[in-house]
């Protein structure tokens, strides 16, 4: 093959990265895990609890709804951490009007005020580095609203303006922000919600344009890219991964 088209592939590797995957037991977060490994990059894997501990490379526990856990999650990891993935997440659909709000608490714990504070710990590493990857997983139904899900979608949205905002205060210093939002995904969550709303997942699918599910594999890809080299120019931008269904 012509060695000038294999240099198009530069910038594509994570040698020598070290990333942290919140919530990296789910479905999402494992294929995210198995994306960032196979670029290179030495992968932490943030969660209550291991589901396949066999298939992780380095499993830590963390409970975002903990400040002590994450302040004790931080300092096990060490200084070395350079790109953070905020993937997990909790979703309680009821209407608003009759919501709970005990629900609400554990929705900004874990969605929201977890991410800030444990950005807040591993972000002066990266300063030190000169180098970042800061990679938020929110929602289209943030994005766009979701009915039934509006402390979710509130919870949720709070990411795009803190990462906004951190794009503009750390890109002097090598570090990228980005907002990742998968749309109607097949994953073990939505399965769980379509359960209690027989003909839900058909319902979905027919409001999307590819005319399918998404899959963790289809988020994975783009939160990959963000983190490589070659995404450097892009920050501060939030993109949807849902098969068409938000255009923007």
């Amino acid at each position: 093959m012509d060695g000038s088209r294999l240099g198009l592939m530069d910038g594509l590797r994570l040698d020598g990265h070290t990333a942290v995957v919140t919530g990296g037991a789910g479905a999402i977060g494992t294929a995210i895990t198995r994306d960032l490994t196979a670029l290179g990059a030495q992968v932490i894997v943030a969660d209550l609890t291991p589901t396949a501990p066999d298939l992780m490379p380095r499993f830590l526990p963390l409970d975002l709804r903990d400040p002590d856990s994450i302040e004790h999650f931080c300092a096990q990891t060490g200084e070395g951490v350079d790109i953070l993935i905020h993937n997990a997440g909790v979703s309680v659909v009821e209407p608003f009007a009759t919501s709970d709000p005990a629900a609400w608490d554990l929705m900004w714990q874990v969605n929201l005020r977890g991410p800030m504070l444990l950005t807040k710990l591993l972000l002066p590493s990266m300063t030190r580095r000169g180098w970042g990857r800061l990679v938020f997983i929110s929602s289209d139904g943030a994005r766009a609203g979701s009915g039934g899900e509006g402390a979710y979608a509130a919870t949720k949205a709070g990411l795009f303006g803190l990462a906004k905002s951190l794009a503009r205060e750390v890109a002097r210093d090598g570090i990228t922000a980005n907002v990742v939002c998968p749309g109607p995904t097949d994953t073990p969550m939505l399965r769980r919600v379509s359960d209690q709303h027989p003909g839900l997942v058909d319902k979905l699918t027919r409001t999307i344009p590819l005319r399918r599910l998404g899959t963790p594999e289809d988020v994975a890809g783009l939160v990959a890219y963000l983190c490589t080299p070659r995404a450097a120019y892009i920050t501060g931008q939030t993109l949807s991964v849902s098969g068409g269904v938000t255009m923007q």
